[in-house]
Parts: C-alpha cells; sequence; structure tokens
C-alpha cells in the first residue's frame, strides 16, 4: 500500500489536479463535451474558445495525465463571469472532483477581477444542481425550452448567480 493510500488519497494516478487549459486540449475537451451534451462543441469550437483571452478554462487532470478528464469554461467581461460550459468524461463523475475543480475555477475568476458568476443549468440536473447550490449558487431566472433534449424535447434552464465579494482585480 502507498503512503497516499494510507492518507486516503489513492494511487497517485488518481489524484485530481486543477490546471489551465490551452488550444492543445481542444479534442479532448470536444470528446468530453460530446459525451455529456445532446448538441455537443466541436474541436473548432473549443479551440477558438481557448484562443479568446476573455475564456478562463481549467481542466481537472489525474495524476500524470496530460488531457483533462474534465473542465470548465467561462467568459469574463469586466467583474462579471458566465460559465459557459462544465463537463466531466463518464469515469470521473461521481468522485467529488467536480467541487474541487469548480472552487479553483471560481477562485481563479475572483482573482481575475469577477465580482459575480452566473450559468445556467438544464431543470432536471439534480447532480449540478446539488453541486451549485452547495457552492453558494442561487436561483436568479428560467428559461423555458431553452436545450434541446436527445429525444427531441426541449427543457427548461435555471439561471443561477453567485457573488465572489470584491470584483477588483490585485
Amino acid at each position: 500500500m502507498t503512503w497516499l493510500a494510507r492518507l486516503g488519497l489513492g494511487r497517485a494516478d488518481e489524484i485530481p489536479r486543477v490546471e489551465a487549459l490551452s488550444v492543445a486540449h481542444a479534442d479532448r475537451l470536444a470528446a468530453i463535451h460530446g459525451a455529456a451534451f445532446a448538441r455537443p462543441w466541436s474541436a473548432f469550437d473549443f479551440e477558438g474558445f481557448l484562443a479568446d483571452r476573455s475564456v478562463h478554462a481549467d481542466g481537472l487532470f489525474y495524476g500524470r495525465a496530460r488531457q483533462p478528464a474534465g473542465f470548465v469554461l467561462s467568459r469574463l467581461t469586466l467583474d462579471e463571469a458566465e460559465i459557459l460550459s462544465v463537463a466531466l468524461d463518464a469515469a470521473a463523475r461521481g468522485r467529488g472532483h467536480s467541487r474541487l475543480l469548480l472552487v479553483q475555477h471560481l477562485q481563479a475568476l475572483a482573482h481575475a477581477g469577477a465580482a459575480r458568476v452566473h450559468l445556467e443549468v438544464e431543470e432536471g440536473n439534480a447532480p449540478a444542481f446539488a453541486l451549485y447550490r452547495r457552492l453558494g449558487f442561487a436561483q436568479s431566472g428560467l428559461r423555458p425550452g431553452y436545450y434541446a433534449r436527445p429525444d427531441g424535447s426541449r427543457a427548461t434552464a435555471v439561471s443561477m448567480t453567485k457573488d465572489l465579494g470584491g470584483g477588483t482585480r490585485p
């Protein structure tokens, strides 16, 4: 048994870390997004986001992996940020690591000058709602019929907001 396992951290290749993403990750992000959403974004879409200076992108990595197991993308405009997408591959879900990813991402947004963060989540996504509420997000609005579902029906988007505090750049 490794010393990490004795501390309850598991094998070294399973320890999560959060790092900034680059254009080199676009193909992997498209694959993760494609498995998580009915209307996936392409690698070209991700290249555009990752090249945009107003977009902040963080990935969830395990061990020494060079490709992420999940990601969060946000756009920062003045002192407000919008989380554009959050997704984890199937193997990374349910392990509590999305919280680590989002907490560190929100800290980075605050450090970059965001005073408030907005996001939208599909009405029936109970795990996401639970996570966002635990992180201090509150419902701020509804968009009926906003999301397309694989079966052709439409789902309501719930808008949520969280205040990050100061909003002044260091």
